[in-house]
């Protein structure tokens, strides 16, 4: 009889010091790989296949107290909030309450942009939130579009979301590119880095040289935007949380 594997992909197991590690299986993972997920508050521990996620397990627990001090130190959360200064665009935008229950809009001011929208509580975050993925839509969708131009490739279908981790993915099978709105509060440069690395997948679905190819084509140098989102993804992930 065929013996399961001890773990799967998506349990989640205690580790010393309450933290949580939650597994997971990438095909694509040449190797087992341990990482950080900020915006959750857990540890990720990746395998190639199910069979090795003992070996992944063994691994965290060895790394526990490297977890434990990389959890520490993640950004914390900023209420979205009347009066909070959140990212927007590479710089920053403060929130202000209109009162009444309209929608959330940016305001353009002498003193910088604003968005100041109605409602209370968890309302008020939920309008802020809404104008924040509506503004990422527009910007992804027009700079989506250039680099699908560029290439040469027929529409897709865009989605945004709040994915727990990535920017953004691509199916290039059924032409579907989803995006994470929280973009939008990063430099237009890097929101433009984003719409190429998704649409050059595209043209070659893996990270091969073929592939980085297309991408510089698009954007030229992409590794300072890359850094960027490694230096700033954790703190962009932390915003209303």
């Amino acid at each position: 009889m065929k013996r399961s594997a001890p773990y799967q992909a998506g349990q989640r197991l205690p580790l010393e010091g309450g933290v949580q590690l939650r597994l997971s299986v990438n095909a694509r993972a040449r190797r087992i790989s341990l990482r950080i997920d900020s915006r959750a508050g857990e540890a990720v521990a990746v395998a190639p296949t199910e069979r090795r996620l003992a070996d992944a397990v063994a691994f965290a627990r060895s790394k526990a107290d490297w977890i434990a001090e990389r959890l520490s130190a993640r950004p914390s959360g900023a209420a979205l909030v009347p009066g909070a200064v959140i990212p927007l665009r590479g710089g920053t935008a403060r929130l202000e309450a209109t009162g009444g229950a309209g929608s959330a809009r940016l305001v353009e001011g002498a003193d910088g942009p604003r968005i100041v929208s109605g409602g209370e509580g968890e309302a008020f975050a939920r309008r802020v939130v809404n104008l924040l993925k509506r503004l990422a839509r527009e910007a992804l969708t027009e700079r989506t579009e250039v680099h699908l131009r560029a290439l040469g490739q027929a529409p897709v279908t865009l989605s945004i979301n709040d994915p727990t981790s990535r920017w953004g993915s691509c199916t290039p099978a059924t032409r579907g590119i989803r995006y994470s709105w929280r973009v939008v509060m990063a430099p237009p440069a890097v929101l433009d880095y984003l719409a190429a690395h998704e649409v050059a997948h595209l043209v070659h679905a893996d990270h091969s040289p073929a592939y980085w190819a297309v991408v510089h084509r698009l954007v030229g140098d992409h590794r300072p935007f890359r850094a960027w989102l490694k230096t700033h993804g954790a703190g962009l992930h932390a915003v209303g949380r």
